[in-house]
C-alpha cells in the first residue's frame, strides 16, 4: 500500500501540475511532521507534529512510532500505552511498538505503585504531625506564627495552630520531636549578644535544666571568650517578649518546660530561643538600660 495518496486520472498538462503540486505538499508535510524533532529534545513539539502527521494518515505507523516515544520522554505512559495499541492494531508485530508498550506499562505501574506508597507515607507524617500538636497544646506551651501580612499572631488552641508552624529556620533544619518516651525534644537557640555568637542544641529534651546544658557548653571557655567571663555559674539568661518590649530573666535551675509553659513565652519559627549574659557586665547593664525587666 502507497504511503501517499492515490491521484486522480490526469487529463491536461496544467491539471498535471496541480495535482503533483498537491501530491509534493502532502508527501513534504508528512515527512517534515514525522520528522526529527524528538531528536533534539523538543518532545511536546515532536509530539504535535506526530500528532498532525497521524491526522494526514493515520496509518502512519512511523508518526503513531514517534509519538509514542514522545509520550514516553514525557512521562506520559497511559497515552503512550493508547498510542501503541493504536499502532499494533494496524501491524500486530511491529517490533518498536510492542517493546516501548511493554516498557510504557512497566513504568505507569511503578509510578502508580510510588504514588501509593507516598499517600501512605503523607498520611503517616500528618498523622505524626497531629499526635505533636496535640503534645503541645496539653503542655499549654504557645506557637508564635506568622501569617503572611507578617504580622504576628498567637496560636493557642490545637484547631488554631497550623502545622506550618513547624518550619525549621535553623541551619540544621531540626525539629521539635516526640521521643519513644513521649517527650518532647526542641531545637534551641542560645544567642550571646555581647559577641555576636550563636550555640544550637539540636534536641534539648523538656525536663532537662538549662544549668545542665551550660555545665557542658562551658565546660571548655569558647574561643571567643577572650576575657574568661563566659562560666556557667556567672551566666544569666533571658527571653525576650518582643510584643510587650520586656525581658523575662530565667532560672536556670529550670527545665526547658517549665520556661516554654510561661505565659509570656511563645516559640516562634519551632525553635525556642534563650539570650545569654555576663552577670553584672558593662554590656549586660547597658543592653538592659531602658528595659522592663521581669524575674521568673
Amino acid at each position: 500500500t502507497s504511503l501517499f495518496p492515490r491521484l486522480p486520472p490526469i487529463h491536461s498538462p496544467c491539471k498535471l501540475f496541480c495535482h503533483l503540486g498537491v501530491w509534493l505538499d502532502f508527501k513534504y508535510k508528512l515527512k517534515v511532521l514525522s520528522s526529527s524533532a524528538c531528536f533534539i529534545g523538543n518532545y511536546r513539539s515532536a509530539l504535535n507534529d506526530a500528532i498532525q502527521a497521524k491526522k494526514l494518515k493515520p496509518t502512519h505507523l512511523k508518526a503513531i512510532i514517534r509519538g509514542a516515544l514522545c509520550h514516553m520522554e514525557l512521562k506520559n505512559f497511559s497515552e503512550a500505552i493508547a498510542w501503541c495499541e493504536e499502532g499494533l492494531q494496524i501491524d500486530s508485530k511491529e517490533k518498536k511498538l510492542v517493546e516501548v508498550r511493554a516498557k510504557a506499562d512497566k513504568l505507569k505501574r511503578a509510578e502508580e505503585r510510588d504514588a501509593r506508597k507516598a499517600k501512605v507515607m503523607e498520611k503517616k507524617e500528618q498523622c505524626q504531625k497531629e499526635i505533636l500538636l496535640a503534645a503541645i497544646k496539653e503542655r499549654n506551651i504557645k506557637l508564635a506564627l506568622k501569617p503572611s501580612n507578617e504580622e504576628e499572631e498567637i496560636s493557642g488552641g490545637l484547631a488554631e495552630i497550623s502545622l506550618d508552624g513547624f518550619h525549621s529556620d535553623n541551619a540544621t533544619e531540626a525539629k521539635v520531636h516526640l521521643d519513644a518516651d513521649g517527650n518532647l525534644n526542641w531545637p534551641v537557640l542560645f544567642l550571646y549578644p555581647e559577641h555576636e555568637q550563636t550555640d544550637f542544641i539540636v534536641a534539648f529534651h523538656e525536663n532537662s535544666r538549662f544549668i545542665d546544658h551550660l555545665m557542658v557548653m562551658f565546660a571548655e571557655l569558647p574561643p571567643w571568650d577572650l576575657e574568661r567571663k563566659y562560666l556557667p555559674c556567672d551566666l544569666e539568661l533571658y527571653f525576650e517578649d518582643e510584643e510587650r518590649a520586656a525581658m523575662y530573666q530565667l532560672n536556670p535551675e529550670h527545665t526547658l518546660l517549665q520556661v516554654l509553659q510561661h505565659k509570656r513565652y511563645f516559640v516562634k519559627a519551632g525553635t525556642p530561643t534563650v539570650l545569654a549574659f555576663v552577670k553584672s557586665s558593662p554590656f549586660s547593664k547597658k543592653y538592659f538600660s531602658g528595659k522592663k525587666v521581669h524575674r521568673l
